[in-house]
């Protein structure tokens, strides 16, 4: 299992998140080293389609511009079924971290597909089961990967947002 340096923040509307990913573009982060995970069950929403045609991706309902704005950003984008949880869209590495970790049977007990992403990238078991909390109650999930430097500065910059928790995940530096 290879440990990648990478800080969560965990939002409680997508407005929140959709602040900290321009405040992230804005600050020069390469948008390919970031992901977001969020549950797709609201009743009021209606949402009739997703597909993926090229780097676009199409979702119809209430927050289908909020998805739709960041497909063109991040790198790669999924939709997965995940038992227990509902509907999960995910966009950016995310998606082959869980691709990867569930071809390489990095699955461990008590944990979903995108628990399995992550655990495959380092992040702690006791972390992974909190951030599937997170996606069952209906929060966003933004994870920012890269090298120790990356991570210092991207943290810096989510800590100035509306978040419910922001942690670095694997090799800490100190300023």
């Amino acid at each position: 299992m290879d440990t990648t340096n990478s800080v969560v923040a965990v939002y409680d509307t997508h407005l929140q998140a959709e602040h900290a990913i321009k405040e992230l573009q804005e600050a020069g982060v390469d948008m390919k080293s970031l992901s977001i995970a969020a549950r797709n069950m609201h009743t009021d929403e209606h949402v009739v389609g997703y597909y993926n045609a090229g780097d676009r991706m199409k979702h119809w309902g209430k927050v289908g511009a909020f998805w739709g704005g960041f497909w063109g950003l991040l790198f790669g984008s999924g939709l997965f079924f995940i038992p227990g949880v509902g509907p999960i869209l995910v966009a950016g590495p995310l998606v082959a971290w869980i691709i990867a970790g569930l071809e390489g049977a990095a699955v461990v007990g008590g944990v979903s597909a995108i628990g399995a992403g992550l655990l495959s990238i380092g992040i702690p078991k006791d972390s992974v089961l909190q951030y599937e909390v997170d996606l069952k109650t209906d929060k966003f999930l933004l994870v920012v990967h890269g090298t120790p430097g990356a991570i210092a500065n991207a943290q810096d910059i989510l800590s100035r947002t509306e978040h419910s928790s922001c942690t670095v995940h694997g090799e800490k530096v100190f300023a």
